[in-house]
């Protein structure tokens, strides 16, 4: 079965302090993108060279985390698909992305050759309620194995010795993975900037798209096979969801007038996206 290498983010602005969070989709820092040229090295060519699929959330952060470190792979011509569905979990000003308009007048950074924005419909910058992508539990929860499922559904055809790489965000790789080893509610991940993980999905029919970390990967990352038993990962999922939710209750809410229905944004022509 295809083997799926879970990235999260090089060192965005955001990261530097709590103030920061209020910056809109933030790009890189100078350290960040010497994180991204470590992580190419470090990935090495052969894993670049099984590389079949690049895939990553389409905040700013996350699209040059993979260009950069993945640049081997971009230059053999695989463009890099951006999934709404895996942006990160929050509706703070650096957790949402642009508009697709935004990123495709970036051509210095997101050039048409290079990044695929085709799935990024009107309403995927809308965190509010009603929204697929609202920062609330079992929206979150529901998102991921949407996100699962999708990520299974580009890889069906791919074979065992390929990789399919996806870089998104430390917050949302929990509820993606369902892996809560070493969470840190005070820091909101486990996953540190351009910390990479391998995983396989159970199964091709699970109706959960489950997944399961590599022994390899485990090793990799920990110095031994053994992974957490499903009821340590149930307790610690507990603890990290506890926290999300005492957090959420301390964030700004959305203004009434970003909050749009879902199903009306959707049916809306593209060009309502430049303005937004």
């Amino acid at each position: 079965m295809v083997v799926i290498d879970f990235v999260r983010h090089a060192q965005g602005y955001h990261n530097l302090c709590s103030d920061n969070l209020k910056m809109p989709d933030p790009l890189l820092t100078s350290l960040g993108e010497e994180q991204c040229a470590t992580l190419q090295q470090v990935y090495g060519a052969d894993n670049h060279a099984k590389v079949r699929l690049l895939v990553s959330s389409p905040l700013r952060r996350t699209l040059q985390t993979t260009l950069l470190s993945f640049a081997p792979v971009s230059q053999r011509g695989v463009r890099v698909l951006a999934v709404p569905e895996l942006q990160e979990v929050s509706a703070m000003p650096s957790d949402v992305g642009s508009p697709r308009a935004v990123l495709e007048k970036q051509t210095d950074l997101f050039s048409a050759d290079r990044v695929d924005l085709s799935r990024l419909h009107v309403g995927w910058t809308n965190k509010g309620p009603g929204s697929p992508y609202a920062f609330a539990l079992p929206v979150l929860a529901a998102r991921a194995k949407s996100a699962r499922r999708i990520l299974r559904d580009l890889t069906k055809d791919l074979g065992a010795d390929d990789r399919v790489v996806v870089v998104t965000h430390g917050g949302f790789l929990h509820f993606l993975t369902e892996d809560y080893e070493g969470v840190d509610p005070g820091r909101g991940t486990a996953w540190k900037n351009t910390e990479w993980r391998s995983y396989e999905f159970v199964s091709e029919e699970d109706d959960n798209v489950s997944l399961k970390e590599t022994a390899e990967s485990v090793k990799r990352r920990a110095g031994s096979e053994a992974g957490l038993t499903t009821q340590e990962q149930i307790e610690l999922a507990a603890v990290y969801h506890g926290f999300l939710a005492s957090e959420q209750a301390h964030w700004p809410k959305p203004r009434p007038e970003d909050i749009r229905d879902y199903e009306t944004a959707l049916s809306e022509p593209q060009e309502v996206d430049v303005a937004a």
